[in-house]
């Protein structure tokens, strides 16, 4: 049975900082336009109060995310438990997306380690918890994170990973506005 939760208290936050992977899912406010749902990882979550978390936006093959957080802010990160007790927990709220330009940009990149390949920051100030019992979801094994993110970036130069952006991921698949380089 879902449990409402009023916010992220000390043992929510550890329960979430000790997960490897967690899902991000936006959609636009066209009927026709796509839902988007994007799996996370790479140690990129950080949990900044009771109800305001961040995470790292790496360079990608699309802007989806941040297109619907421009349009219309509605976000839900769902995180899973893939071991130990099933555990289901998702945080609905309204993002914003924090690029280099924005002033918060520096204190945000504070609370992680540096790294290649950041494009911006998603911040999302958390209207609803709700964790769920996740009885259904198998039990996995983690090995290790990918470093085919971090090789990619490496084999570009600055102007390259903004060349790429530029032509990547300017546009949603919808055609709504992402990143500005």
């Amino acid at each position: 049975m879902s449990q409402a939760i009023t916010h992220i208290d000390a043992k929510l936050s550890n329960w979430i900082m000790k997960q490897k992977i967690f899902f991000v899912a936006t959609a636009p406010l066209m009927a026709e336009g796509h839902i988007n749902c994007s799996p996370k990882g790479l140690d990129s979550f950080r949990i900044l109060d009771e109800h305001t978390v961040v995470y790292q936006d790496f360079v990608g093959s699309g802007a989806e995310t941040i297109a619907h957080i421009r349009e219309n802010r509605r976000i839900v990160v769902m995180f899973t438990a893939f071991d130990g007790p099933p555990k289901i927990v998702r945080l609905w709220g309204h993002g914003e997306v924090i690029t280099q330009t924005h002033p918060e940009f520096d204190t945000i990149a504070s609370h992680f380690k540096a790294k290649r390949g950041v494009r911006s920051y998603i911040q999302i100030h958390v209207t609803r918890i709700a964790d769920s019992c996740g009885y259904s979801v198998p039990l996995y094994e983690f090995k290790s994170d990918r470093n085919v993110l971090d090789k990619w970036v490496d084999s570009k130069t600055d102007d390259g990973v903004k060349d790429y952006i530029r032509k990547n991921n300017a546009k949603s698949i919808d055609g709504l506005d992402a990143l500005d380089v």
